[in-house]
């Protein structure tokens, strides 16, 4: 599976990846982030709600689970970190968000379970082994829209990369 890396030094680059994302995004697509305790899902959900055209803040849905907001497209925004119960997935009716009209993002998506879509794009979070570096974004598409997605963003990596 390829896919695309890009390094990110601060929250606002982060943000700016997530702009970048969010700008291309079409109704029915699914994001699910993956990475440590504040490795940047937030930061970069924050990115993709701007590319989007949401209006004020976007916060985390830690307690909520999932925020629903408006933009283009309608953004679900879908943070699993508290989930206590796999049942609980089936009370918030989140096949609704998956397969719905608008941009479904999933912080903690591993633990989506049996819900996880077989097409979406996977956005990992890691840390640089210097912290003061910033973290690496990785961007792994599974199915034909997200390999789309993903040469288009890696176009812009390379023009970044020669930027600097």
């Amino acid at each position: 599976m390829a896919g695309v890396q890009v390094v990110a030094g601060d929250a606002r680059e982060v943000i700016e990846w997530g702009r970048r994302l969010g700008k291309e995004l079409e109704a029915g697509d699914v994001i699910c982030l993956f990475g440590e305790l504040g490795s940047g899902k937030t930061t970069f959900s924050q990115g993709i709600a701007a590319g989007l055209g949401v209006a004020g803040p976007v916060t985390s849905p830690t307690f909520a689970l999932i925020k629903v907001y408006q933009g283009r497209l309608p953004f679900y925004h879908a943070d699993l970190y508290r989930l206590e119960d796999p049942a609980q997935l089936e009370d918030l009716g989140l096949e609704e968000f998956i397969y719905g009209d608008g941009v479904f993002v999933v912080e903690w998506a591993g633990r989506l379970g049996k819900y996880a879509p077989v097409d979406f794009l996977e956005v990992r979070f890691e840390y640089l082994p210097d912290p003061q570096n910033g973290r690496q974004i990785a961007l792994l598409p599974h199915g034909r829209r997200y390999r789309e997605l993903v040469g288009k963003l890696e176009g812009e990596a390379r023009d970044a990369d020669h930027r600097d």
